[in-house]
């Protein structure tokens, strides 16, 4: 099959979550099985992307509005695992940023100008490629629009019965705009102009999820609570529901393995993982100046409401007042005010919390490496690849039962359990949670028994990636 993937995030060009993860990982196991993917991305003037080795292979123009817009599009010649295209449209990708902007750390203002035309671009450089897809897969909202104007607009007929998936990494976002914006749009039969609406406004995930022919979420316990809500989108969901699936995500096994791992200080498997994930902790200790004797409770990821992360302040001066013996590491950034807090805890509670607020890729790994448990108190997590990256270096993830958190983590105490969950948000299950994790970690017999046990568990993309072949091949059956 030619399979097109179309995505705002792609791993390791432009990342900001586990969108990248996937775009980066799941096309090169598609090609691995067999078949031929590629993935169009926004060509952000990052550094990683204008460092790139790159061939221009297309420019032109593309309607907008009553005007037009001038785009490029560039083959990133490095990329070996499979075919990446990046289009680059001046005044739109030209900045560093995905969503936010480094220098203000708001959002950038022309997000619907930007995404738009992105969108617009790549189907009309794909309607002119010699890639005759098959399918095409479109991934959240920045590219919801896909199967609408696949469908629906004059100027891309030739796709009217190509089919199309969209994957609803998160559904608390939507692209929600002005209903008049359709006008932005490619020409299309206005009778039909309700599939772009949904309650009162221009909404791209629901012209998404009304106009492709399967719409999947990153895992089956995030499909149903999706159902029960999804911020407005529960009844049109309901509505669709016979076209919907969930499939968990998978992880790259070739980036994320500790015997091979380049970033982390000592490398180990699942033969000498003792040795090897002390020495990996001696490192992270020494350069937070953290006891390491004690078991350490990592948080890795955006410091956002959604991942629990207002939660983690509280839950290190509880523990702290009440003299369990843990110590806690944060990385990440997001919400200035936890920034703040956080930097006030780390003077507050040297040796038993430290912090660094940024995005640190090889520090991440450490982290994993050196770290006894992985703290993830989600509100929501559609998917959560980090237990899955955590578990693959013997940490025990430690999180609240939600999404896929509750599809891909079992609790140690049930039967052949392995991790630590807790069930409601809140500061008392979250301190009962990490007294639990330290009563385990005291029990060396039995924690190096499940510390063995995560790492042998395989979630690596490829029963993952079969999936999605099935789900393909009944779409052209169809």
């Amino acid at each position: 099959m030619n399979i097109v993937h179309i995505s705002a995030e792609c791993y390791p060009y432009a990342k900001a979550g586990g969108l990248g993860d996937v775009v980066g990982a799941l096309p090169k196991y598609l090609n691995q099985s067999g078949h031929n993917c590629m993935v169009i991305l926004p060509y952000y003037h990052n550094n990683k992307l204008t460092e790139a080795k790159k061939t221009q292979v297309y420019e032109g123009q593309a309607p907008f509005y009553n005007d037009w817009f001038y785009f490029r599009v560039f083959k990133i010649d490095e990329n070996k695992d499979f075919d990446l295209y990046v289009i680059d449209i001046p005044g739109r990708f030209d900045r560093p940023g995905i969503y936010i902007d480094p220098w203000s750390g708001h959002g950038y203002w022309d997000e619907k100008e930007r995404f738009f035309s992105f969108q617009i671009a790549a189907l009309d450089w794909l309607k002119n490629f010699d890639f005759d897809p098959d399918l095409v897969h479109a991934h959240d909202h920045h590219t919801g629009l896909i199967p609408f104007m696949m469908n629906q607009s004059f100027r891309f007929d030739s796709f009217r019965e190509i089919p199309s998936v969209l994957t609803i990494h998160n559904g608390e976002y939507q692209g929600r705009y002005d209903q008049d914006d359709y006008e932005l749009l490619p020409a299309f039969n206005l009778e039909n102009i309700g599939l772009l609406y949904w309650d009162g406004a221009l909404n791209s995930l629901a012209a998404g999820i009304k106009s492709a022919w399967q719409v999947t979420t990153v895992s089956e316990g995030y499909m149903n609570e999706l159902l029960e809500y999804c911020h407005g989108l529960e009844q049109l969901l309901h509505h669709e529901k016979e076209k919907t699936t969930g499939i968990v995500n998978g992880i790259d096994s070739d980036v994320w393995d500790p015997a091979v791992d380049s970033y982390i200080s000592d490398n180990f498997s699942i033969k000498n993982y003792k040795s090897g994930k002390k020495k990996n902790k001696k490192e992270l200790c020494e350069e937070f100046s953290i006891n390491h004797k004690r078991p350490l409770f990592s948080f890795i990821g955006r410091l956002v409401r959604e991942k629990g992360a207002d939660l983690l302040p509280g839950l290190i001066k509880s523990c702290h007042e009440h003299g369990i013996e843990a110590s806690f590491l944060v990385l990440g950034t997001g919400d200035q005010g936890l920034h703040q807090i956080f930097e006030s805890l780390q003077s507050e509670y040297v040796g038993y919390f430290d912090t660094r607020l940024e995005y640190n890729e090889k520090l991440a790994h450490q982290i994993y490496a050196g770290s006894e448990f992985l703290l993830m108190p989600s509100r929501v997590e559609p998917c959560g690849l980090n237990q899955l990256y955590a578990m693959r270096y013997g940490t025990i993830p430690v999180v609240r039962k939600t999404g896929g958190l509750a599809d891909t983590v079992v609790d140690f105490e049930e039967k052949d359990g392995y991790g630590v969950v807790f069930d409601e948000f809140n500061l008392e299950q979250a301190i009962i949670a990490v007294e639990r994790g330290v009563e385990l970690f005291n029990k060396k017999e039995l924690f190096n028994k499940k510390v063995k046990h995560v790492m042998s568990l395989d979630y690596s993309w490829k029963s993952s990636t079969g999936n999605y072949i099935k789900l393909y091949r009944s779409l052209l059956n169809k």
